[in-house]
């Protein structure tokens, strides 16, 4: 307990926001300063409230997003006291009301938990007469807290943007880093069975994973096309703007990095006699430094500097292919190793070609034009209930987590009803709050939340009791607001030392509270975590086990439609391969790396399943690389590839099988064969093509053909050299991907 205590405490989910946390602690304290200075105490602290509630939403994303976000907070906390203040001194009627606002501010995030806080803490109030001023004043402190969030709108509209396509390139460039770092690195054992833990030194001795890097940079992308959805732009007609451009330019460099590093890989096999990967290392680096570059400039609005457009690196790589190429033209080196080298030289050039096109983007600056912020959605009612009866019908996680939150919240608020519990609201608090959707993430939370609340409570007691008058509370509430609000992204057991005093300032603004307040609200909050802690231990299974057979044949499914679209683009039936089918497949394997980690979050998680999802998702990614990277080097020209297409073919076959098995749950034909040997015969016929190819070429030359005449037989080299180990490598990983998930899957069929 002591080590998951330590654990919840040290863990860093994000980075702190100081602009925040000043902006949601003007907004408190100003309405409390107001009410002191001019005799009405009880109204400011409704009004601080108000502001409260609404800063607690958190809004991310572009500011028109945040204006959307807000603008839904302000209505529901002036909805919310309305409807509080009609509750108020009617306890039953809340034990009613609330659990399922809460329940709804779970099962629909737009909400969150502010419906459910706002109607509690306005019916915990004294009845009064006057519901609709009470629901105004609130209405007035969220408006306040949207207004000074927003203040910066006009001047940082582009900021979050840039900042997403900075972190982009930068992520893009990191990719870069690590395939450069692997060309030609020396056996890696030693070093990783030393045991070190100064990141420093960690840094320069480990090789950089590239498949962490190419799914934090693929990640990266995802983040920055979501964030400029929510730009307007106004512009007219299907232009792309500038923003647009880069983005995808990104995406190609990624694209061309995966074949590059694809290629890299099977030149391994085919080592020339002369010395490449150094200046080809240098080349990569310095293609990654120029991204960095690029990266800093879009941060800064251009103050950064953008480097040169050329470079000298590239170029020096290039000399040294063109020996390479040259010496296997007079037969000093072998023609497969010659046609790698090309590939790695042709992948690099457009790698920095799409570079300097991303470097006059950046110089022409990031314009956008300017739209009102407008709703996302449909207002048809029939999907929305489609989602809602088929969630109840599948028991689905989410459901189950809605009906959990709504017992618990209504558990707590029956019971401090029936006791007459003062204060009893901390207690539903606690409870409503803390439960999440796994066992391991409640835990967390309940230590984060029980650690932070004590502390806090007792330094408010403190504070509350000693200071000589409400100015001087007002000044410690608005210390503890920039401090809560601003890390409560980097911790949470941030927001509970520092929120937990500033909401009881609030709450007994105009009635000094006192010790036994706080070691009551201390009591409470304990008591509200073994609520929620048994909830979580008790009531219904999360249920992401029952999801899994379905997620994992959605990944095979997705990943078999990914390879047959690559083997039309080998055959010629398409251009490229389609941006959406490459998603598709990205998304089902991330549903099942998600699942991992919910399943990882469980009481006693199952580490053979676990374990068995971590190597289907890893295969999946290295597979979707590796079709990625076949796609690329089949561009140049449609030449004969002999038997790839048939065996990306028989691929798919083996794919929608293993699917079909999941959804039909049966015994696996034991004379169907294993995949690695029923394509045995298949990559035995690619590797004597290959050598057909080659012996062909040579002849080619001998004839009189020029080395620098782009024949057919020379792009069919280039091409079949390149793929070939790459589509071995998408045997084996295809193969770990049926047999993980069909294991994984194995104990619920």
């Amino acid at each position: 307990m002591l080590r998951r205590a330590r654990g919840a405490y040290a863990q860093v989910h994000g980075r702190a926001a100081p602009f925040y946390g000043l902006a949601s602690a003007i907004a408190v304290a100003v309405p409390l300063l107001a009410g002191a200075l001019t005799g009405h105490a009880a109204q400011g602290s409704v009004i601080a409230l108000g502001a409260y509630l609404v800063a607690q939403r958190a809004p991310e994303g572009p500011y028109g997003a945040r204006a959307r976000d807000l603008t839904v907070g302000v209505l529901i906390v002036a909805v919310g006291a309305g409807v509080g203040g009609l509750l108020s001194g009617h306890p039953w009627p809340a034990v009613i009301v609330v659990p399922p606002l809460v329940a709804l501010g779970v099962a629909v995030p737009r909400i969150g938990s502010t419906a459910g806080l706002a109607v509690l803490l306005s019916a915990i109030r004294p009845p009064s007469a006057d519901v609709l001023g009470i629901g105004l004043l609130e209405l007035v402190g969220g408006l306040l807290t949207a207004g000074l969030l927003l203040a910066p709108w006009p001047a940082r509209r582009l900021r979050p943007l840039r900042e997403a396509l900075s972190e982009s390139a930068d992520a893009v460039a990191e990719a870069l880093d690590a395939v450069a770092q692997d060309v030609g690195a020396h056996d890696a054992g030693p070093l990783d069975s030393v045991e070190m833990t100064n990141p420093d030194l960690l840094a320069v001795t480990r090789i950089p994973d590239w498949e962490a890097k190419r799914r934090a940079a693929s990640e990266s992308l995802t983040a920055v096309r979501a964030t400029y959805a929510l730009y307007r732009t106004g512009r007219p007609g299907n232009e792309p703007t500038r923003p647009e451009r880069l983005i995808d330019a990104l995406g190609r460099v990624l694209h061309e990095t995966v074949t590059l590093q694809a290629v890299l890989e099977a030149a391994k096999n085919y080592p020339p006699d002369r010395e490449w990967q150094l200046e080809t290392q240098t080349a990569i680096s310095a293609l990654a430094a120029r991204l960095r570059l690029l990266a800093g400039a879009v941060a800064t609005a251009g103050e950064a500097p953008l480097g040169r457009e050329e470079s000298a690196a590239v170029r020096r790589m290039g000399r040294a292919a063109e020996q390479i190429r040259r010496a296997g033209l007079a037969g000093d080196e072998d023609l497969v190793a010659v046609a790698l080298i090309g590939q790695v030289r042709r992948s690099i050039d457009r790698i920095a070609g799409e570079v300097a096109s991303t470097r006059r983007l950046v110089a022409g600056g990031l314009r956008i034009g300017f739209a009102v912020p407008r709703i996302p959605g449909t207002l048809d009612p029939m999907p929305l209930w489609d989602r809602v009866r088929r969630a109840v019908r599948t028991r689905s996680p989410r459901f189950r987590q809605v009906s959990r939150v709504y017992v618990t919240a209504a558990v707590s608020m029956a019971l401090t009803t029936v006791l007459g519990i003062r204060y009893g609201h901390w207690l539903t608090i606690t409870a409503m709050l803390s439960l999440r959707a796994t066992y391991g993430e409640t835990v967390d939370r309940l230590v984060q939340r029980v650690g932070g609340t004590a502390a806090g409570a007792a330094v408010a007691a403190v504070i509350l009791t000693l200071a000589p008058g409400q100015p001087t509370v007002v000044g410690f509430a608005f210390c503890f607001a920039v401090a809560g609000f601003a890390m409560e992204s980097v911790n949470f057991a941030y927001w509970a030392l520092f929120g937990t005093p500033l909401a009881m300032m609030l709450l007994d603004f105009s009635t000094p509270a006192d010790w036994r307040t706080a070691g009551a609200r201390i009591a409470l909050t304990l008591a509200g975590s073994l609520l929620a802690y048994f909830a979580a231990l008790t009531l219904w299974p999360a249920g992401h086990l029952e999801l899994l057979p379905g997620q994992l044949e959605r990944l095979m499914r997705t990943h078999a439609g990914l390879v047959r679209a690559t083997a039309d683009v080998l055959s010629g039936e398409k251009v490229r391969l389609p941006h959406d089918t490459i998603v598709t497949a990205e998304r089902a394997a991330e549903a099942v790396a998600e699942t991992r980690t919910r399943l990882g979050h469980e009481r006693v998680p199952d580490t053979g399943l676990t374990d068995r999802l971590r190597r289907a998702a890893a295969a999946a990614h290295r597979a979707r690389d590796h079709l990625i990277a076949v796609a690329k080097m089949s561009r140049e020209q449609a030449v004969d590839t002999g038997p790839i297409p048939e065996i990306l073919d028989r691929l798919a076959d083996q794919l929608e099988e293993a699917a079909g098995l999941l959804e039909e749950p049966g015994e696996r034909d034991p004379e169907a064969g294993a995949p690695v040997e029923e394509l045995a015969d298949e990559l035995a016929e690619l590797d004597s093509y290959l050598s057909t190819l080659t012996r062909r070429r040579r002849a080619e030359l001998k004839e009189g053909v020029g080395p620098d005449e782009l024949t057919p037989l020379r792009h069919a080299l280039l091409q079949v050299s390149g793929t070939r180990y790459t589509i071995r490598e998408l045997r084996r990983d295809v193969n770990q991907v049926i047999e993980s998930s069909l294991e994984a899957a194995a104990p619920r069929r």
